[in-house]
């Protein structure tokens, strides 16, 4: 909770500046300092914001040096300032009230249901929670202090990292893979008590620009090019039933994720996701021609499509040491926890550290509702999370 009430929103809008805002770095520092403060060695902050930390090994084994990583930032899709936590107790399952406005309902959320009896932590429906991803922040740091704590609990090296601007797509541009030194590690990264991930979307953004003609309306007839109209002939050409409230599982879409413009010019944005990779550059294909085939209809030029990819989807990476994925179900099971392996339907800094070189699936932090006013996280869940760390570890040094 007292990570959560610190401000640490990235900025989608911001590409000159690394990290994209500048309050992320006071809670990487904070982190830093309580991970020193806790006897870890080769504790690290660079300018980019990045921390890293190592839990010396206090066992001859020779074991994997294993790596659990969480990042600092929170998403720029909802208000992350002035964030005020509160614990719901012994949760009844019925509607929470937020505030006056704002609710948690279970028409609309059935999965709180499952949570009744426990200790939950939401908003006050003015912000999100920002769980997503200071729950996996909170659950590694306690793994930590129980190691420290706990000498007789052995284990290898083992290095914790904490990152930034995942929510804008950066979040290990410029993290040093090499200097981690990890030989795989796990993002606590994930939704709901038991989620294990390791294949994730293929990932592209599009802005398209049209540039329209504006002409006085009395005298527009077969001169005028309304850019904004135009934008959404664009749209209209797009398959209705792939966006991501028709979409599920595997299933890709494309989704509009913001639009402005006027007459004369008009911008929208999207992100294109899917699991299959042909049917991602399908998707990448399509936009292509429906730029083409509007660049027909009113002329050259009037609308521009600026394609790029983000990231691909990890399971190629991690089907060599499928041990990791093996190990992780082991752990949960050994802790309580059904283990649910399921596909991420977004991204992850583990996808791109996997391509780095560095295996990294995504484990649960607990949290629901992720990017909402409507965001909590069951304590009972971020509990089990850290339980999760700690058998994998166990787990792994009685194999040596």
């Amino acid at each position: 909770m007292r990570y959560v009430k610190m401000d640490t929103q990235s900025d989608d809008m911001v590409s000159d500046r690394f990290p994209s805002t500048e309050k992320q770095l006071i809670l990487s520092g904070l982190l830093a300092d309580e991970l020193k403060e806790l006897g870890l060695k080769d504790v690290y902050m660079d300018n980019n914001g990045y921390v890293m930390a190592t839990v010396p090994g206090n066992t001859d084994k020779i074991i994997p040096v294993i790596g659990f990583l969480a990042h600092v930032d929170t998403s720029p899709d909802m208000p992350g300032k002035d964030v005020k936590p509160r614990l719901v107790e012994n949760y009844d399952g019925c509607d929470i009230q937020l505030n006056p406005k704002v609710t948690i309902s279970v028409t609309d959320f059935p999965d709180i249901i499952a949570y009744k009896g426990q200790t939950l932590i939401v908003t006050d429906g003015t912000t999100l929670l920002g769980a997503d991803d200071k729950a996996g922040i909170a659950e590694i740091m306690t793994a930590v202090e129980y190691m420290v704590c706990h000498p007789e609990f052995k284990h290898g090296d083992i290095r914790i990292g904490f990152t930034v601007d995942e929510e804008v797509g950066r979040g290990v541009d410029r993290f040093d893979v090499e200097k981690f030194n990890a030989d795989f590690a796990y993002t606590l990264d994930g939704g709901s008590i038991g989620e294990i991930e390791f294949e994730n979307f293929n990932a592209a953004s599009a802005i398209i620009t049209v540039q329209g003609r504006n002409i006085h309306p009395g005298y527009a007839k077969n001169k005028m090019k309304n850019a904004i109209l135009i934008g959404q002939e664009f749209n209209a050409k797009l398959p209705t039933y792939s966006r991501p409230e028709y979409t599920d599982n595997y299933e890709g879409f494309f989704h509009l994720t913001k639009f402005e413009g006027t007459v004369e010019k008009a911008s929208f944005q999207y992100i294109i996701r899917d699991h299959d990779m042909k049917l991602f550059e399908a998707r990448k294909q399509t936009m292509l021609k429906i730029a083409d085939e509007l660049n027909k209809k009113y002329g050259d030029y009037t609308v521009k499509l600026e394609l790029s990819d983000s990231y691909f989807n990890m399971r190629e990476k991690i089907e060599p040491v499928f041990h990791i994925i093996e190990t992780a179900i082991q752990a949960m099971e050994a802790v309580g926890v059904k283990p649910k392996v399921k596909p991420i339907r977004g991204g992850t800094d583990g996808a791109r550290l996997s391509y780095m070189g560095l295996p990294c699936p995504n484990l649960f932090t607990g949290g629901e509702n992720f990017h909402s006013k409507q965001e909590y996280v069951p304590i009972e869940s971020m509990v089990k999370a850290g339980e999760v760390i700690l058998k994998i570890i166990e787990l792994y040094t009685s194999k040596a």
